[in-house]
């Protein structure tokens, strides 16, 4: 078992757990701390803003009548399954996809834990121009997009060594 985190991209598993725990702590500290649409403004473009959001991504889905419960945690557990396999296969160097790829478990399980036990996902980070304003999110989700990010930049890397990336058999 310790191979399995010293030798793979699960050596790097520890990022994974921060966003994890950065993520609950803050959701548990706007869930506990503010009342259900309360807003602090932090800058003139930045609120803290309490929010749940039962859908996906940007409300998809939110008001579909409590199955998208169920299914949004099923999509969850099988992407977090598929990549930690992933994962597993690749080896225990630092790089954009195993780093991509902690930030999304990370943030997948962070939204999971939501979804199961709230049965909503809690947002507040509320951005805003004016009369334009972006959906609210939270750690999760900045790590999940960031580890996307990581993941397109690598499929677009044309380095000889960004297929390096399975470990030897």
């Amino acid at each position: 078992m310790m191979r399995l985190f010293q030798q793979t991209g699960w050596a790097f598993w520890w990022l994974a757990l921060l966003v994890l725990v950065l993520d609950q702590v803050t959701k548990q500290w706007v869930h506990h701390s503010m009342a259900l649409y309360d807003s602090i403004q932090l800058l003139p473009f930045f609120n803290l803003t309490y929010v749940r959001n039962p859908g996906a991504a940007f409300s998809f889905l939110s008001d579909a009548g409590g199955w998208q419960r169920w299914f949004f945690t099923v999509v969850a557990v099988v992407i977090i399954t598929v990549l930690s396999v992933w994962l597993s296969r690749l080896t225990a160097k630092p790089s954009k996809l195993t780093i991509g790829l902690n930030l999304i478990i990370g943030g997948a399980i962070g939204n999971l834990i939501d979804r199961l036990w709230h049965g909503y996902v809690i947002d507040f980070f509320h951005l805003y121009y004016q009369n334009w304003h972006y959906p609210a999110f939270n750690i999760a989700d900045s790590a999940i997009v960031l580890g996307a990010g990581l993941l397109i930049w690598d499929s677009f890397s044309h380095q000889e060594q960004s297929h390096d990336h399975a470990k030897p058999r």
